[in-house]
């Protein structure tokens, strides 16, 4: 399923002293910072219009594949991509790769929910944010039914 992702978002990461455990690459657990940061930008990029205050977008589901250490002096960046949108969900794709090599380290796949923040519930996805994304992709991302 990986091969047939394209990234067209990519965030370059720096990696911080305390990124880096004992061992000397950096901790699993810092992985998802990573795919934070690059959920963040990405609809900071694609739905500029989104009012942050009342909307949110929640983790229901995530997994995660570490492939290769990262090293505290790799040079890394996170790629993100939406693979699929339904009513109030969507997949997200994210990799980390080494930037000097093309090395894919880590790949995570998530399902995301549109949230209402003031009435604490999940909620449809705006044809707004729908088109955004697709647009961005390059194509017609809403699930077939």
């Amino acid at each position: 399923m990986e091969d047939d992702i394209h990234y067209n978002h990519t965030l370059p990461i720096q990696l911080r002293f305390n990124d880096v455990d004992k061992f000397g690459h950096v901790n699993n657990t810092v992985y998802f910072s990573f795919y934070d940061l690059g959920k963040t930008e990405y609809f900071a990029a694609v739905c500029p219009d989104v009012n942050w205050e009342k909307d949110g977008i929640v983790v229901v589901h995530i997994e995660v594949d570490f492939l290769d250490q990262i090293y505290g002096s790799d040079q890394v960046a996170v790629q993100t991509a939406v693979t699929e949108i339904g009513t109030k969900s969507f997949k997200l794709s994210q990799r980390v790769i080494d930037t000097r090599s093309g090395d894919v380290k880590c790949v995570c796949s998530s399902i995301m929910v549109t949230f209402d923040l003031e009435k604490h519930e999940s909620k449809p996805l705006t044809e707004e944010w729908i088109e955004d994304i697709c647009r961005y992709e390059g194509r017609d991302l809403r699930k077939k039914k």
